[in-house]
């Protein structure tokens, strides 16, 4: 057997996590130097990763609108999203206020100084962020990778094909054959997610050294913790109330929580995703096709909710602030809210937190005593944010009869690569 058919053979999971531990002993062996060494394999990967989600995205929502026709209405599959998106968010604002008050990250830190780094973010208002959802010009769209107004365009034409019944029937069978193109092209470039992430990884541990990190330690212990206990308790409790094994979710999207760690991208991790959910979970794809991008622009558990949530109390614990009901309250509604408004906008979550603090009335200074450490929060901030956008689709997959119980059931590690894999 060959050295390339034993590599194949290790489950994927275990492939990426080799790479995951390979890199961070480099990093650390050899220091910062690493970053110069190591970080272009990581940038090659976010670069090939970037290259395929926007056609990949493009193809899948035409044809996922088209194939819905006649099944379920999009409208009511839509409304069924959004109010599981909402829900799940809200539930994370409840978890990272309770880990908040009880480990209290803001107290005990003596004088930080503000990061020079950091500037602050203009925030768009609720009816700019709505008109850029329409794309003045969809193939700008296309090559910027602005993916609200790609689903948005593209979701245009699916209705259009519908629309126009059997004149376009050819056109549609090529917008099927063009999505499975791009997963096929999908499934080769997820092979190169352990070199990538040795790569990323490398990079990561040799530039930072414990000495940035060790002042704002409890705020790291706090947010991994957070997101931790969101993903087990609330993920996993939603599961079992819909009948589901969380243990078996977990497996099937671990590749997609594996990217997105590494990578710190929803988009990054999206091609990822959407395997996760349709080959590994059981979701069907044409239902798929529309909630997983949809999510990885908007569902934001981990930057839209938690990160925004626990920054404010640290920001008033730091300044000495007791918080009032209508206080915690305006934190919630924001967080909530906000998280949907500040979609497509780069740096989402310092961005959210600005919105959460101004809407608390906190001092918006705090945020540059985090910037340090974005790097290392980033990577579970968006790991839970991934692990929300796969279950949502699992969850409304299963209320209405779009979920393949019996792949779901025997959910593994992997997400189908082994068959695009090169054989001996």
């Amino acid at each position: 057997m060959s050295l390339v058919s034993r590599w194949f053979r290790i489950p994927f999971w275990q492939r990426v996590l080799a790479g995951f531990v390979l890199g961070a002993l480099a990093g650390w062996a050899i220091g910062e130097t690493a970053a110069a060494w190591f970080q272009p394999l990581g940038t090659l990967y976010v670069t090939l990763i970037k290259m395929i989600a926007t056609p990949l995205v493009f193809f899948a929502v035409i044809n996922a609108v088209a194939s819905l026709h006649g099944q379920q209405s999009v409208a009511a599959l839509g409304g069924r999203t959004f109010a599981w998106f909402a829900a799940t968010a809200a539930l994370a604002v409840g978890v990272a206020l309770a880990v908040g008050a009880v480990m209290q990250p803001g107290l005990g830190l003596g004088e930080l100084a503000v990061a020079e780094s950091y500037v602050e973010k203009v925030v768009p208002g609720p009816v700019a962020v709505l008109l850029d959802v329409v794309p003045a010009n969809p193939f700008a769209a296309l090559a910027e990778g602005k993916i609200l107004q790609v689903i948005f365009f593209a979701g245009l034409v699916g209705f259009a094909l519908v629309k126009l019944g059997e004149k376009t029937a050819k056109l549609r069978a090529l917008a099927g054959e063009a999505s499975d193109v791009m997963i096929q092209v999908t499934r080769f470039v997820l092979e190169v997610t352990p070199i990538g992430t040795f790569g990323l990884i490398a990079a990561l541990v040799g530039s930072y050294g414990f000495e940035r990190l060790l002042p704002l330690g409890g705020f790291v212990v706090a947010l991994y913790l957070a997101c931790a206990l969101h993903i087990v308790f609330v993920y996993g409790g939603l599961l079992l109330a819909h009948g589901l094994n969380p243990l078996r979710f977990l497996r099937g999207a671990l590749p997609a929580m594996q990217v997105a760690f590494v990578a710190s991208s929803s988009f990054a991790a999206l091609p990822a995703s959407l395997r996760a959910a349709t080959h590994a979970l059981g979701v069907k794809q044409e239902y798929a096709a529309f909630a997983v991008p949809l999510g990885a622009s908007i569902k934001m558990d981990g930057c839209g909710a938690i990160f925004p949530t626990l920054t404010a109390m640290f920001v008033a614990q730091y300044f000495g602030i007791e918080l009032s009901a209508s206080q915690y309250f305006v934190i919630l509604l924001a967080s909530v809210l906000g998280s949907f408004g500040t979609a497509g906008v780069p740096g989402t979550a310092m961005v959210m937190a600005t919105v959460v603090l101004s809407s608390a009335g906190l001092p918006l200074e705090g945020i540059g005593y985090l910037v340090a450490i974005d790097r290392v929060l980033d990577m579970m901030r968006t790991m839970t944010n991934v692990t929300g956008q796969v279950l949502v689709p699992v969850l409304v997959a299963k209320e209405t009869g779009l979920l393949d119980q019996a792949v779901y059931d025997r959910a593994t590690g992997d997400i189908g690569l082994d068959d695009a894999a090169p054989r001996a």
